[in-house]
């Protein structure tokens, strides 16, 4: 039997490592929360601090695993490259990971081969932030050069802004760095793309709906297929495909991020080495049928990936609708009383619907990706008609909050 390791084990792992075993995979686990979800369902589960890589590469060592991965955890990106490569398993290596981890590291690889993308600059200072407020011009984004779920994610609007924000912003990165970015008007999506060979190919595209507000960065909409079409649609392949060739990653998932501008042209956003969170292999695997666990457990046991398995065999329009605070489907407030999720399940076209809520927690405005409190995924003949009826099963979650 083969062992495999999950770095990482929370909420977004436990599903996958629920189908590892199903495969008549032996899972090992490691999350520093003893009670993470994903070590609860674990052959071998060991709390362990993923950001130790030698306790992991111990771990491993002890349970002679024959692959690692992660799931949705983008901070474990470069642990499982590093063990990986150190042990001399199937590894993307710590230099790709390095690239599609490290933001500015990132950038500057797309600057050197023409992949289209907003202007930039790296900030490490206030100094060094009005400087690049002055060669990136405003609207900007700034964000952590090394972080993820829109932690340390601010929209700059005004110099005022930059001074605000920086502190918390620089926070949030490891290496106290971070990159203001151009802000860019247009649909963002997002990109599945599997590299088999050093070949990159996009799986799916699909718009990705954000709030007004300080949670601006925040996914709580998807819709497939993208609303782009024509030259627009096949431009937005083309660069998704080609972003994440010149990243280096030549065996393994990618999850680019692009932005469509109305004038035609396509940016990309960043390029994460790693299943996203999000509910996106949901997404993935109701829109075509490509199962991205079945994939990256594959290429974390260097096992070959066919044409029948990393191809979609269909097209389902879907919609997902995350459960979010106002103006999405929930209330804010502190939760009294949580209603049965059977009416939701039991909607028109809903495929899939989960919540995480729990009584005495607190529900507030989208600020972060864990703002999302669950989600709902329905299918019909357009994208439109699926968000239609996503919208209407999340309303039919009753939650109950004092304020």
């Amino acid at each position: 039997m083969q062992t495999v390791l999950f770095v990482g084990a929370g909420r977004h792992q436990r599903r996958a490592i629920l189908q590892a075993r199903d495969l008549g995979l032996r899972v090992v686990a490691v999350d520093r929360n003893p009670e993470a979800l994903g070590l609860q369902v674990a052959d071998v589960a060991e709390a362990v601090d993923f950001t130790d890589v030698d306790a992991v590469i111990e771990v491993a060592r002890r349970h002679a695993v024959d692959g690692a991965l992660t799931v949705s955890a983008d901070r474990a990106v470069p642990v499982v490259a590093e063990v990986t490569e150190r042990l001399g398993l199937p590894s993307i290596g710590t230099a790709v990971a390095q690239r599609m981890r490290n933001k500015i590291v990132m950038r500057r690889a797309f600057a050197e081969d023409g992949v289209p993308q907003p202007p930039f600059a790296a900030v490490r200072s206030l100094v060094e932030g009005r400087r690049a407020v002055r060669t990136v011009g405003l609207p900007a984004v700034l964000k952590p050069a090394d972080s993820g779920g829109q932690r340390g994610v601010f929209r700059i609007d005004t110099e005022g802004d930059l001074e605000r924000h920086l502190h918390a912003a620089l926070a949030e990165s490891a290496s106290q760095e971070c990159i203001l970015e151009g802000f860019v008007e247009g649909t963002e999506m997002n990109g599945i793309v599997i590299a088999r060979g050093g070949t990159a190919e996009v799986v799916t595209l699909s718009d990705r709906l954000r709030p007004p507000g300080i949670g601006f960065g925040v996914g709580w909409i998807h819709v497939y297929p993208a609303s782009v079409y024509g030259d627009q649609l096949e431009r937005s392949e083309h660069v998704a495909a080609r972003a994440v060739e010149v990243l280096g990653l030549r065996d393994g998932i990618a999850f680019p991020q692009l932005i469509a501008h109305p004038d035609g042209s396509v940016a990309v956003v960043e390029v994460a080495a790693r299943i996203p969170g999000g509910q996106m292999a949901d997404l993935v695997r109701h829109a075509t049928g490509v199962d991205l666990v079945d994939i990256a457990l594959r290429f974390a046991l260097g096992e070959p990936v066919p044409d029948e398995i990393a191809r979609p065999r269909f097209q389902q329009p879907l919609a997902i609708r995350f459960l979010t605070a106002q103006p999405g489907p929930l209330p804010t407030g502190r939760v009294t009383r949580i209603g049965s999720l059977e009416p939701v399940l039991g909607a028109e076209g809903v495929v899939q619907a989960d919540t995480y809520l729990q009584v005495g927690e607190v529900i507030r405005p989208v600020r972060l990706d864990g703002d999302r409190r669950g989600y709902v995924i329905a299918v019909a003949d357009t994208n439109m008609a699926a968000l239609d009826r996503a919208e209407a099963a999340a309303r039919l979650l009753h939650v109950e909050v004092e304020q």
